[in-house]
Formats: C-alpha cells, sequence, structure tokens
C-alpha cells in the first residue's frame, strides 16, 4: 500500500494539478472581489464624507448669514430706538419753540398795541398843545375847528394821558381838554 501511495498514477496527478490552481485561481478571484468592494465601501465613504464636509460648509455658510442678518436687524432695531429717541426729543423742542414764538407773537401784538397807543397818544398831543394854545390865546373858532380836525382824524379825549406827568398838581392832558371842550361847548 505504501507503493501505491508513492507511485503516482497518471490519472489522478493531472486532477490533483488542475484543482490546485482552480482553487488558487478561486481564492484569487474571491480575494479581489472582496479587495474591490472594500474599495468600493471606502470610496463610498469617502464620497459620503466629502458630502457631508460640503453640507456642513454650506450650513454653516447660511448659519453665518442669519447671524449676520440678526447683527443687521439689531443694529437697525438699535438705530431705529436712538432715532425715536432723538424724533421725541425733536418734537419736544418744536413744541416749546411754538410756544415761545406765540409768546413772542403776543408780546408782539402787545407791542404794537402800545406802539399804536403812543403814537395815537402823540399825535393826540400835538393836536390838544394847539388847542390849548389856540384856547389860552382867546381865539375859541380856532379851538373849535382844531377839536373838529382831530375828531375828524379819529383822534378822542380817550387818546390823551389821564394822569399828569409833571407832578405840580395841575390837571393831566385828558382832563384839560375836556376843561376845553366843556367851556366850547
Amino acid at each position: 500500500m505504501s507503493d501505491e501511495r508513492e507511485t503516482p498514477t497518471p490519472g489522478r496527478e493531472p486532477e490533483k494539478r488542475e484543482r490546485r490552481p482552480r482553487t488558487v485561481h478561486k481564492q484569487r478571484s474571491v480575494l479581489l472581489y472582496i479587495l474591490l468592494l472594500f474599495l468600493a465601501a471606502c470610496a463610498l465613504i469617502l464620497l459620503s464624507y466629502l458630502m457631508q464636509q460640503r453640507n456642513n460648509a454650506q450650513m454653516l455658510d447660511g448659519l453665518n448669514q442669519s447671524v449676520s442678518a440678526m447683527q443687521s436687524i439689531s443694529t437697525l432695531q438699535e438705530d431705529n430706538l436712538r432715532l425715536t429717541e432723538e424724533n421725541a426729543a425733536l418734537t419736544d423742542q418744536v413744541e416749546e419753540l411754538q410756544d415761545q414764538a406765540a409768546q413772542l407773537t403776543e408780546e408782539r401784538d402787545a407791542l404794537e398795541e402800545e406802539r399804536d397807543a403812543l403814537a395815537r397818544q402823540s399825535q393826540a398831543m400835538d393836536w390838544f398843545w394847539q388847542i390849548d394854545e389856540a384856547f389860552v390865546r382867546g381865539r375859541y373858532t380856532t379851538a373849535r375847528s382844531l377839536i373838529q380836525g382831530m375828531e375828524e382824524a379819529g383822534l378822542t379825549a380817550e387818546d390823551l394821558p389821564a394822569e399828569s406827568v409833571t407832578d405840580t398838581g395841575r390837571f393831566s392832558p385828558a382832563d384839560r381838554f375836556q376843561e376845553i371842550y366843556d367851556r366850547l361847548y
């Protein structure tokens, strides 16, 4: 039996040789297939990693834009608040200036009235001195015509000062005019 084992049979040797290369070839094919699958899996993992990085970068850009927009909105809100406060202050200032303008207008009107009254008083005093001079000199007709001229000018005894400025105890111009008027009429 040992001889049989040692001597090769011509039919068996080729079968052993054929079987070995086929199994080695099969093993190499399987290894190559596994290697290709592994490389494909690595390529897919790398591809998904790159896609994830791109998505992350896009999301970060979007977040940065959102943060920038929020900062812009915050700045605009602060500016709006500041402008609202400035507007309120300016509105108050405008109201104060309008009040001052109204006061100045009232004061101006009062001064204009006083100026007009003083102008009327000055004109009335001019007429009064002429009437008084004519009355003192005994020119009663001239005094009457001067009184009529004074009335035609729109002046009355009320336009004359009611108080004496000399403090001599004498009549005021209004009182003296009334005295002359009563004597002439």
